[in-house]
């Protein structure tokens, strides 16, 4: 019981009571003289005390533990001990002793001990934490306005453009190729990781490429908006920089030609494949003839090689040396060089040295120039970490097929292959990877495309509302005329925008309106991916229907949306756990 316990006035903290006795190391109760209440020496109780026997008897005389001369010490015989809490078990005899000694030094050990440990644990937070906002400041934001995502989404695919621009700013840039380059769309790859994490895929589009630009509004420095009108049958790299397009622009015109979103981009100057290179110590790359190019200054023999810094971007920048000395065959070793590069970066060498991590999270701050959607170091880490999941036997690196423009007599520029192009493009925009996943996958693939099948209730008894959760604006009232007018469910309703937006369109239903799913799935064209077993809303009328969500991937009423599960035949890829010799 504390001094407030015992029936004291004075404002005493009880802990401050408890001194230490020089003479036995204890710590002994010791309470200042205060005026005796019944039931201590002198004063009986009216009832008088218990005895042990329980009755109550006359008080014992035993003299006051408060009352000491002064100046004296008194020895332990004189000091007894803390009386114990009323219900609290009795010490086993010869353990009263033991217990006091032990007790206020180990609480003397763990105040010191968890007081550093506390202090050690927020300098360190306050370390971490000023170490990731040196690392913010690092990195070069752009605003791309509507062109990329809002944020990072863990449990979704996202595609990034990688962009590597022909800028030649920084020191030992000046010399190479066109010193006043405004910074084209030189190397260009769109990455695809799937949402499952078990795959992505390295989509390479050539810098010579015909597209067709679209117009692109772009953030000016006093904050104002300008649109940079759209030009036809240009070169892909014209995307960046020609007229003041910015990164936003290059996005724009990859959705435009492929009809692949795109969330996020990054952005790599020359300094940037040198100092990410550096960071690592270096990327191995396999020639399998003698180098000797004048333009880029790369000069290496036959064989193996580890480059990094000035080497490295030689060899990612030559474009005589290998195949048929043109943009495709350099696209090609650029991938192998990747390829190598990633697997660098997540080996064990890496990924367990604090010193090799720290450069490179420095150099990659550095280096890139990225979307404000993903400007955060959390952010940036995230989608690493996210990227780290895929095996690299998945990660497929291939080039969009192309032709050589037949409306040139001079080859120098090339158009898609019509044939071939537009199947990737499905298979990079629907999930499906160009390299053979686990047979987990498959049987979930399996699973989805049982959805499809089973009996489906006619069209006019499907009742459904329609979400816009990311389509072209106006697209819920367009699907609802043309369900109405043109697929005959007239029992469909217009819901309105949905609380959030989606990459892909969804139709959400109960167990009991699988036939009406699977009857509205074949009319709009959804694969079983887009149907999803839940629940229903009430509609207008008060009875359950579904949740049709018309997301990014909406291409208009009655246009099917049907996935495919199989990749692309005929495509020409290489994986990153391969180790090839450029040619």
């Amino acid at each position: 019981m504390d001094a407030q316990g015992r029936g004291r006035a004075d404002d005493i903290d009880p802990a401050d009571q408890w001194v230490l006795n020089p003479r036995t190391g204890e710590y002994e109760l010791r309470l200042t003289p205060s005026t005796p209440r019944p039931g201590r020496t002198g004063v009986p109780s009216p009832r008088g005390p218990v005895r042990e026997d329980g009755d109550r008897g006359p008080a014992r005389e035993r003299p006051d533990r408060d009352t000491r001369t002064p100046g004296r010490t008194e020895s332990p015989a004189e000091l007894p001990a803390p009386r114990r809490r009323r219900g609290a078990p009795a010490d086993p005899p010869g353990r009263r002793g033991a217990r006091n000694k032990r007790k206020p030094r180990t609480k003397r050990f763990l105040y010191w001990t968890g007081g550093s440990m506390a202090f050690v644990l927020v300098a360190l937070s306050a370390a971490g934490y000023a170490y990731l906002k040196h690392l913010e400041g690092n990195v070069t934001t752009q605003d791309v306005g509507d062109a990329g995502a809002s944020g990072f989404s863990k449990d979704e695919a996202f595609n990034i453009l990688i962009i590597g621009t022909d800028k030649r700013t920084g020191a030992g840039n000046e010399g190479y190729g066109d010193a006043g380059s405004v910074g084209h769309a030189d190397t260009n790859i769109l990455l695809h990781v799937s949402e499952d994490r078990t795959n992505a895929t390295a989509l390479s589009i050539p810098r010579d490429l015909i597209v067709d630009v679209p117009d692109c509004p772009t953030k000016q420095a006093d904050g104002t908006e300008k649109v940079v009108p759209g030009t036809r049958q240009v070169r892909f790299n014209t995307s960046l920089g020609q007229d003041g397009r910015d990164p936003g622009c290059t996005m724009r015109t990859v959705e435009e030609n492929t009809g692949i979103p795109v969330d996020h981009f990054m952005m790599a100057d020359f300094n940037a494949v040198k100092t990410l290179t550096t960071a690592v110590q270096g990327v191995e790359v396999c020639l399998a003839k003698d180098v000797d190019d004048p333009d880029s200054h790369l000069k290496l023999g036959k064989g193996t090689h580890t480059l990094q810094g000035e080497q490295a971007l030689a060899f990612l920048r030559t474009r005589h040396s290998f195949g048929n000395q043109g943009d495709l065959d350099r696209i090609a070793v650029q991938q192998q060089f990747l390829g190598s590069l990633m697997r660098k970066m997540s080996s064990g060498d890496t990924l367990t040295s604090p010193t090799k991590l720290v450069k490179l999270a420095e150099a990659a701050t550095e280096a890139l120039t990225v979307d404000t959607g993903i400007g955060k170091v959390s952010a940036l880490k995230d989608m690493a970490l996210e990227l780290k999941k895929v095996p690299p036997k998945n990660i497929s690196f291939t080039t969009v097929p192309v032709l050589d423009n037949p409306a040139e007599s001079v080859k120098a520029t090339v158009v898609m292959d019509q044939a071939l192009a537009p199947p990737v493009f499905r298979a990079v925009a629907d999930d499906v990877s160009l390299t053979a996943v686990k047979q987990a996958k498959k049987k979930e693939a399996a699973a989805v495309a049982a959805r499809l099948k089973g009996s489906r209730s006619t069209a006019a008894e499907v009742r459904v509302r329609v979400l816009n959760g990311g389509a072209e604006g106006g697209s819920a009232q367009k699907t609802l005329d043309w369900l109405q007018n043109e697929a005959g469910v007239p029992k469909s309703e217009n819901g309105g925008n949905a609380p959030a937006e989606l990459a892909k369109t969804t139709l959400e239903y109960a167990p009991g309106q699988a036939d009406q799913a699977r009857r509205l799935a074949a009319l709009m064209g959804l694969s079983g991916a887009a149907m999803k077993p839940g629940g229903s809303v009430t509609n207008a009328q008060g009875q359950p229907a579904m949740t049709l969500t018309l997301g990014k991937d909406f291409k208009g009423a009655g246009v099917p949306l049907t996935a495919s599960a199989k990749a692309p035949e005929n495509v020409a890829k290489s994986t990153a756990d391969q180790a090839t010799c450029a040619k």
